[in-house]
């Protein structure tokens, strides 16, 4: 898996889940129950993964939707 997106905004994170249920795209959201451990104050960000073979269609998703500046850099 490759980290799409890391945000503390869960609108963000919804956002970002709806364009990529809307593209087919699976992903995954990981650390989002760690605001058990952290007391709900959202100081662990969240992270979007996709599959390596979805990636770039992700990534244009996302720009194509005005959130260019939130993508991660390419590795």
């Amino acid at each position: 898996m490759r980290e799409l997106v890391r945000t503390n905004d869960v609108v963000l994170i919804s956002a970002v889940g709806a364009l990529l249920d809307g593209a087919e795209i699976h992903y995954l959201v990981m650390d989002q129950n760690m605001s058990i451990l952290e007391g709900s104050v959202g100081v662990i960000p969240r992270r979007v993964l996709v599959h390596p073979d979805d990636l770039r269609s992700a990534r244009q998703v996302l720009t194509d939707a005005g959130l260019a500046h939130e993508l991660r850099g390419d590795d």
